[in-house]
């Protein structure tokens, strides 16, 4: 074998090795990653397919938060706007073709409204009304301890004298003491025929026009005494020609 022979089959010298080992040449693990996850970029991927999750459920949980939203809003309501209970003040049978509370009704349901509040709304609105009616007890009482007996026979006096289309505003004049003391006065006239012939305001009025007259509001709701007065003596005039 030749001296070149020999050369070409020595093996290669084999190069130093680095003796520093894989886990040395890793990046240092920072404090704030949870142990869960071995690098930022393995946290960044799961933060993201949790929001394409809960992207792709937007509407559903916006329709269980509207759902839990309404559920506390509505959660004293009645099943519907027909199981809301009348309290005792109003009379059921009235009540069946009653506008005014059919309304209620529906408003309530609609708001969310529980009993308690659409009884309370009830209520409020009976005590508004009762207090700008009179109070018949105490009228009464100003006619003296007779007031039944003058009550009723100013009654039967309206009822026989007065046309029914004039019965209405005669009632409304007698919710208080002044109008039976009118009335009273128009008995009185026509018993002793004390008839006066020159009031200018009424002198020929016919029956039609002292119906209208009565209907006025001076009459039956102001209590006018110089309108009153007037109706009175047109009264006297027309009971006296006949």
């Amino acid at each position: 074998m030749s001296v070149m022979e020999s050369e070409s089959t020595e093996p290669a010298a084999a190069e130093p090795r680095d003796f520093v080992v894989a886990e040395d040449t890793q990046p240092e693990r920072p404090e704030w990653l949870p142990e869960k996850y071995n690098t930022g970029e393995d946290l960044a991927k799961a933060y993201k397919e949790l929001e394409s999750k809960l992207g792709g459920k937007e509407e559903d949980i916006r329709g269980k938060l509207l759902e839990e939203i309404q559920a506390e809003a509505f959660g004293d309501r009645p099943e519907t706007a027909g199981d809301y209970q009348l309290p005792d003040i109003i009379d059921e049978e009235s009540a069946v073709d009653s506008e005014l509370l059919q309304w209620w009704s529906e408003h309530a349901f609609e708001n969310g409204y529980g009993q308690e509040e659409f009884q309370k709304g009830i209520e409020m609105y009976a005590q508004a009304i009762s207090g700008s009616e009179p109070d018949i007890e105490a009228e009464s009482a100003k006619l003296g301890d007779n007031a039944n007996d003058r009550i009723q026979a100013a009654s039967l006096f309206a009822n026989k004298f007065f046309p029914e289309d004039a019965l209405p505003a005669i009632e409304r004049m007698c919710e208080s003491h002044e109008g039976i003391i009118a009335l009273e006065s128009i008995m009185e006239a026509m018993k002793d025929g004390s008839f006066a012939n020159n009031t200018q305001a009424t002198a020929g009025a016919s029956e039609q026009q002292l119906r209208e007259m009565m209907n006025d509001p001076r009459y039956w709701k102001e209590r006018d005494p110089h309108f009153i007065n007037e109706v009175t003596k047109g009264y006297q005039q027309i009971y006296k020609g006949s």
